[in-house]
């Protein structure tokens, strides 16, 4: 079984090892106005559970599925934004091979008001990421 296969069906090489383990994927879809958006993806989706709304990002989720979308106006911290949220179980550590891999950092590690630390990180394709998790 060649590499690709091995990885799509879930079979890893024992050298591998897992750097950073997801919990969630969220995608962040662009809007010029939450208020303006949430009745399309709250009443029409079906999407009705407001998990949060800070006036410039909100998640919407199913009560039945708990699929979500986040909508982002724009970011009120970071100077890009990001194309998805990725939910870690270890922020610092994530952050922390980021570095050592070399990718580039557009918003640094940080606790923000809101209750999450994150940081932004620039994919080689070119779309950044919002690696995350929620403070304790």
């Amino acid at each position: 079984m060649d590499a690709r296969r091995r990885m799509m069906s879930g079979f890893h090489n024992s050298k591998q090892e897992v750097r950073v383990r997801v919990v969630r994927v969220l995608a962040n879809l662009p809007v010029p106005d939450i208020s303006a958006a949430k009745g399309f993806y709250s009443d029409y989706l079906g999407l009705s559970n407001e998990e949060f709304n800070l006036g410039w990002v909100a998640r919407y989720t199913s009560p039945d599925s708990g699929a979500s979308v986040q909508l982002v106006s724009g970011d009120a911290s970071a100077p890009e934004d990001s194309v998805i949220s990725v939910q870690v179980d270890d922020v610092d550590g994530a952050y922390a091979e980021a570095q050592r891999l070399g990718y580039a950092i557009v918003h640094p590690l940080t606790t923000e008001p809101w209750g999450v630390r994150r940081f932004f990180v620039r994919a080689p394709d070119g779309n950044v990421i919002n690696v995350a998790a929620h403070s304790s």
